[in-house]
């Protein structure tokens, strides 16, 4: 009887102890706007934490490594997303975000409806309409409450591009808390950074910026790093990549802007953390 009581004595405070885990995991309180470029190999994937708890994936890598990576940035018991955004239909983007609808309860979608037949693309929007997750269409205008004071604008498309090229069809899209800023590009290449400076001039003044199409020379302009004045540029590409991204002339240009380069390029994330006032690259 002895034996028993105590084993009962023991069970009952493993229960309490898991409950207190479980709790803690749950109800983890941010202490502000959190931006996690993912490290998916050759490819993009954004993970965004609002200060209150919403959570937004932008794109999804080109293979499974997504599945690796972004249980460690939700927590091991999180399998929703409140939205998923595809910033164009390229396999480098959205092939792993299949996998993300399959595994995942997603509250809504977003993608600029760039035509594409690719197998990746036709799996995408498979995938999206088995969901049935709100669909929201990407247009300038477009504002994503993250809570806490905390936005996502979509700065582009402003039109149709379901007939254009892929990359130029990219979303673009800026998330704000407080005075710090993320200027999240895709692929936009430079007649549309170009675009968007002659549009928007000082007002595209970010703390971060990715850099556009991994770093390839097609984006990331001098004169889009001197209109967007950035603390931060990130290179979101794969170690070694057959492409030779980042490009030397985009490297120099970072270097002469002032801001500084990170990547995930198979070193892990990039996770910056903002209170609102500054960044703090972690």
């Amino acid at each position: 009887m002895h034996k028993q009581g105590t084993l009962l004595f023991l069970v009952a405070i493993l229960c309490v102890v898991n409950v207190a885990v479980w709790t803690v995991l749950t109800f983890q309180k941010r202490s502000g706007l959190e931006v996690i470029f993912l490290d998916v190999g050759q490819g993009d994937a954004i993970l965004i934490k609002g200060p209150h708890g919403a959570e937004v994936l932008i794109d999804g890598g080109p293979d499974r490594s997504i599945l690796r990576v972004l249980p460690k940035e939700l927590g091991p018991i999180d399998r929703t997303l409140d939205l998923v955004i595809a910033t164009h239909p390229d396999k480098d983007h959205i092939a792993g975000l299949s996998e993300v609808l399959a595994r995942y309860d997603v509250a809504a979608t977003m993608d600029p409806d760039v035509e594409n037949d690719t197998s990746f693309a036709q799996s995408f929007n498979a995938r999206t309409l088995e969901e049935r997750a709100l669909t929201i269409p990407a247009r300038r205008g477009t504002r994503i409450h993250l809570g806490g004071g905390a936005y996502l604008d979509v700065l582009f498309p402003d039109r149709s591009v379901d007939t254009v090229e892929s990359n130029t069809g990219s979303i673009v899209a800026r998330a704000v808390y407080g005075e710090t800023s993320f200027l999240l590009t895709g692929d936009a290449p430079v007649a549309v950074e170009s675009w968007l400076a002659a549009l928007d001039g000082n007002t595209l003044k970010s703390t971060v910026v990715k850099a556009g199409h991994h770093g390839s020379r097609t984006s990331t302009s001098a004169e889009w790093l001197r209109v967007t004045d950035p603390e931060y540029v990130v290179v979101s590409a794969g170690k070694d990549n057959s492409y030779g991204h980042p490009h030397e002339e985009v490297v120099a240009a970072i270097v002469e802007s002032g801001a500084q380069m990170v990547g995930t390029l198979g070193e892990g994330p990039v996770t910056f953390i903002s209170d609102g006032t500054t960044v703090q690259l972690k």
